[in-house]
């Protein structure tokens, strides 16, 4: 039976190629791993492999046709074979993109000479990158920011819960200290919380004042103040002022979301934000909500010394991760003492001068001296004013140009709710700046890693075994212990694995999930590989150093192909 050529998917974006050039002709021979033709995918041009030996029966595409993947473009087989009726193939039509519809909105009148050439409205991570972006590209620019230049991430989220769990590192470091003979006089510690507060002021306002000298540097306008688009298309200040502007990029970011459960309001119940500004341990603590932050908040307060608690609506903590990895973080909290309660819903708070009661399902009574309400983030609208955008569920309908349904009016960052992570944002910003100030860049947020920053951390990019199942059936899986990794052993850092998902008709890696030691750091690899479209046996066959905790990337590679060298032979 004739062997098909097809359209390979060599990458996870990749929805179409282009033939460049057939090697062959039509009754050459051919010999099974022998280049045949060559592709342009939309990184790079690779050839196609014979999966047969023969000769070359039919030519179903010409040079310089699109073709969707995994489209037949040829067959191979015996001469004389007989093969399915040879039409040639159709070009691909382009690939439907979720946009949003363009209002029929009556243009503005041209800008005045001292118009700004782009406004942005927030100073968080997509709008001061933007900022910057669009002065590297000649543009005079102006940016608006109610608070303070660094948004969620500098002040409200990322680097001040960073600079805490290091804390709680460098504790568990010191606890863990006798197993390797090292003996303090005494293990007693005390915090002091006005200084561990005000160390994390100090490192936040080192950053944020770092981000308003480069803005200065690059001739930006800043506007501390609040600030809301008109219906003209201009942004109106808090003062009255209003800044005329060719584009307007709204950057609004992300604000705590809420959810209307009696009680929620009482001093006792903290939020994400509330909770960096806290300046007492308290005992005990009941986190609701099993995501990033309910984690990483549990990870610290258990190593100050709190009893916590954490009560998720989901099955496992961190539901959006490798479910292996989800339940062995569980395990990790058990065993330091916090317990987990999955699967439970919050009806009520009920607070008095000295402790708070969380009543979930079924009636049963939490009682803490403080309640955690860490259930994630919803796009900030504030500065949303007088327009009427298209909206999806409360978030900013844009396109991969980062442009609303109003022509020159860009929304890049947790605004349009498409990747709430600071690092999607800065690409986002950078996209969002280049096409306001007339370039043509669109943003591929298909892989983009995500960390957790606990002890051990958590990092992952791409699908999880279960989603790579759905797309593409069966897939092979690699996995790699820290146990087995020379590095982690002399480190002590023994806990957690790191599982790759592979695609296995072209060891595409398609998933990368890291529970261990540098995991934030280490999903940077599997990334870059991923988006280089590095297949999974290159990976295998490439030298890490030694020894280093990221040679256990390389291993779970190797496992995902059975040649592992450092595992147990399988059955």
């Amino acid at each position: 039976m004739a062997a098909e050529i097809i359209m390979p998917k060599a990458g996870m974006a990749m929805e179409e190629g282009t033939v460049v050039q057939w090697y062959k002709e039509i009754g050459d021979p051919i010999e099974q791993g022998e280049a045949v033709l060559e592709i342009l995918t939309d990184k790079v041009n690779m050839d196609v492999e014979a999966e047969a030996s023969g000769v070359l029966l039919a030519k179903l595409a010409e040079e310089g046709t699109v073709l969707p993947v995994f489209t037949v473009i040829g067959y191979i087989g015996a001469e004389g074979e007989e093969v399915p009726a040879a039409q040639a193939a159709a070009p691909a039509a382009p690939a439907a993109k979720e946009a949003p519809k363009k209002t029929d909105e009556a243009a503005p009148a041209p800008a005045s000479d001292d118009a700004f050439d782009v406004i942005v409205l927030g100073g968080g991570p997509a709008g001061y990158v933007a900022a910057i972006k669009a002065a590297q590209l000649g543009g005079k620019v102006a940016i608006v920011e109610k608070i303070r230049v660094g948004g969620t991430c500098l002040n409200r989220g990322c680097i001040p819960t960073k600079t805490y769990v290091k804390n709680a590192e460098i504790l568990e470091h010191v606890a863990h200290a006798k197993n390797r003979g090292i003996m303090f006089a005494d293990s007693a510690f005390d915090l002091d919380m006005d200084k561990i507060v005000g160390y994390k002021d100090d490192v936040v306002m080192t950053l944020t004042s770092g981000v308003a000298g480069l803005l200065t540097s690059y001739g930006v306008k800043q506007y501390n103040e609040l600030g809301v688009i008109t219906k003209d298309k201009k942004v109106r200040l808090a003062s009255g002022e209003e800044l005329e502007g060719k584009k307007i990029i709204w950057a609004g970011g992300s604000q705590v979301a809420q959810i209307p459960i009696p009680g929620i309001d009482h001093e006792r119940v903290l939020t994400s934000d509330t909770i960096l500004d806290l300046k007492e341990v308290p005992e005990s603590m009941i986190v609701i909500g099993g995501g990033v932050i309910g984690c990483e908040m549990a990870e610290i307060f258990n190593a100050y010394g709190t009893k916590v608690t954490i009560v998720e609506l989901a099955d496992e903590l961190l539901p959006m991760m490798e479910v292996e990895i989800s339940q062995a973080l569980r395990a990790q909290f058990e065993k330091k003492g916090v317990t987990v309660m999955t699967g439970r819903k919050v009806e009520k708070f009920e607070g008095e001068s000295d402790k708070v009661t969380v009543t979930i399902d079924g009636g049963q009574a939490l009682v803490g001296e403080r309640a955690l309400v860490s259930i994630g983030r919803v796009p900030d609208l504030s500065g949303l004013g007088e327009l009427e955008l298209e909206m999806n569920r409360g978030r900013v309908v844009v396109d991969d140009k980062m442009e609303t349904s109003i022509e020159g009016i860009y929304a890049p960052g947790d605004i349009n709710g498409r990747h709430m992570l600071a690092h999607a944002a800065f690409k986002m910003g950078e996209v969002a700046a280049a096409n306001a100030m007339g370039h043509d860049e669109t943003v591929d947020l298909s892989i983009v890693p995500s960390a957790v920053y606990l002890l051990p951390e958590i990092g992952a990019v791409g699908l999880t075994e279960a989603e790579a199942k759905k797309k593409y059936g069966e897939v092979l899986v690699g996995k790699f212990p820290f146990a087995g990794n020379g590095r982690a052993l002399a480190s002590g850092e023994l806990v957690g694995m790191i599982k790759v998902i592979v695609e296995p008709k072209y060891f595409e890696l398609v998933g990368a999930h890291i529970y261990g030691p540098c995991a934030a750091e280490m999903i940077n690899e599997a990334a870059a590989l991923m988006a280089a479209e590095v297949p999974a046996d290159i990976i295998a066959d490439t030298i890490h150093g030694h020894p280093t905790y990221s040679e256990a990337f390389m291993e779970a590679c190797a496992d995902a192909l059975k040649r592992c060298i450092h595992l147990p032979k399988k059955a």
